[in-house]
């Protein structure tokens, strides 16, 4: 299908197409349809990603009143209705399947990070709480008489690209997640995985071991364990905040039957914070000051969290059904992508903050997408308006 040059519309053809018909035959996407098709649902839901629409309403008025803009990008005649059924009744399954697609693309071309002084891939594991009203998505049970559920989530700390997403009601424990889906397999040996205190658990501990990958986890307060033997702190590490290194080992015995090996713990003070860290570890060949930045590195998910909430509509809804919101969610991760994919393909020097400000004031206008990278913010209002002129003077 012929694209007219909207933003938006360039941005649809960065996706997998192909792959993404294939998808929707596999799960009878387009069964019994005639008109709203699975592409035309993902594309209605991008531009209410990119472009903040929070609400079905919101979305059809939009629609209304760019009629011509949708039309050259094959959608017309969508109501709230329409998309709210699409949405209830189309598998999630189709746009999962897509986000990993354009995450193999993405993969392709990722430029990695200098920044990273350390000989090994970084990855971190988390998991972030989403709350919803319990009445109306009873699914996503949490606590009592409250609703939430949890993106959990693997990411490459080089290139801030999430290896997979996992999405399950609230009351989920985290370290089951990890150990019940595949993701943490895509690690390349050698790979090394950091995680807070949530994920102290043995059996995760054997899996990350026997893929031949190392971890760095806090140690939670009340593990039980037995110092084996204290290794040589430098004058120069104990400058760093490095207070102790020690080879430790497991007491109780369920632990040393499911992981008998030796552990390190490294002890680390944050001078500017004054608070005390105890990082478990399975790498015994570096520093005692680089397992602790390590750790630091963990950061990176925090920020991929708060991206995505600040800048995705991840946090009000169009559905309540769990379908719905799955849809929402994996439409929102390959928003994320494009704006990635974007903003690396093309060396923009911006924050993917401003990028994706950029986009949302001349989503639906007739741009080319190069050369509004080359634009500030008022540069690109005033060229919106020129757009907008344009097309009235057309009517």
């Amino acid at each position: 299908m012929a694209y007219d040059i909207t933003v938006l519309g360039q941005l649809l053809q960065l996706l997998p197409r192909t792959r993404f018909e294939a998808f929707t035959r596999q799960h009878n996407g387009d069964r019994y349809v005639k008109h709203f098709t699975c592409w035309n649902q993902l594309a209605v839901l991008l531009f209410a990603q990119l472009g903040e629409k929070k609400s079905l309403r919101e979305i059809e008025t939009t629609m209304r009143s760019r009629d011509s803009t949708f039309y050259h990008l094959g959608i017309t005649n969508v109501s709230r209705d329409t998309l709210a059924k699409a949405n209830q009744n189309r598998s999630y399954k189709i746009f999962e399947d897509t986000f990993y697609a354009l995450l193999q693309q993405c993969r392709l071309f990722s430029p990695g990070s200098e920044e990273l002084d350390i000989p090994h891939e970084l990855y971190a594991l988390d998991a972030t709480v989403i709350r919803v009203c319990y009445q109306l998505c009873p699914w996503a049970k949490y606590k009592k008489q409250k609703g939430a559920f949890k993106i959990h989530t693997l990411l490459s700390i080089s290139d801030a690209l999430p290896t997979f997403l996992v999405v399950t009601p609230g009351k989920t424990a985290d370290v089951r997640a990890a150990k019940k889906y595949p993701g943490l397999h895509t690690m390349p040996a050698g790979s090394i995985l950091t995680m807070d205190r949530a994920y102290n658990d043995y059996r995760l501990f054997r899996d990350i071991t026997d893929s031949e990958c190392f971890f760095v986890v806090r140690r939670k307060k009340n593990a039980q364990t037995l110092s084996l033997e204290s290794m040589a702190v430098s004058d120069e590490e104990k400058q760093t905040g490095i207070l102790k290194d020690e080879r430790i080992g497991f007491i109780l015995p369920q632990a040393v039957a499911i992981y008998p090996d030796d552990l390190r713990l490294v002890t680390y003070r944050d001078e500017k914070h004054d608070v005390v860290y105890e990082f478990l570890t399975n790498n015994f060949p570096l520093s005692a000051k680089t397992i602790a930045d390590i750790y630091r590195h963990r950061w990176a998910i925090e920020l991929f969290f708060k991206w995505i909430k600040q800048n995705l509509v991840i946090k009000t809804f169009l559905g309540t059904s769990e379908n719905a919101v799955q849809i929402q969610v994996w439409v929102a991760m390959i928003a994320y992508l494009l704006v990635w994919w974007v903003k690396h393909q093309t060396h923009f020097d911006g924050s993917m903050t401003t990028l994706t400000w950029m986009l949302q004031d001349v989503l639906l206008e007739d741009l080319s997408l190069l050369n509004i990278l080359r634009l500030d913010r008022e540069s690109l209002h005033a060229a919106a308006k020129r757009c907008k002129r344009a097309q009235m003077s057309l009517l």
